[in-house]
């Protein structure tokens, strides 16, 4: 059995691509560059998922109360 901590998973993620859903609905993918305690993240290559339409971001910063998951890709 694996005891990582979720914080655990999110350094192992850094660098890679991952899925975050926001409370409004839409999912947001891109390169995990950092986070901090609060789960806010900074992304890079970021691209915004809405009602099926794709809006590319570049890089962004996701405010952590705003992150329902986060998902390794």
């Amino acid at each position: 059995m694996n005891n990582s901590r979720p914080i655990d998973v999110l350094e192992k993620a850094r660098g890679k691509k991952v899925i975050v859903r926001l409370k409004n609905g839409s999912d947001i993918t891109g390169m995990l560059q950092a986070f901090d305690l609060h789960l806010n993240i900074w992304l890079e290559n970021t691209e915004e998922t809405k009602n099926g339409n794709v809006t590319k971001l570049g890089s962004a910063i996701v405010r952590g109360d705003t992150i329902v998951l986060i998902s390794p890709e």
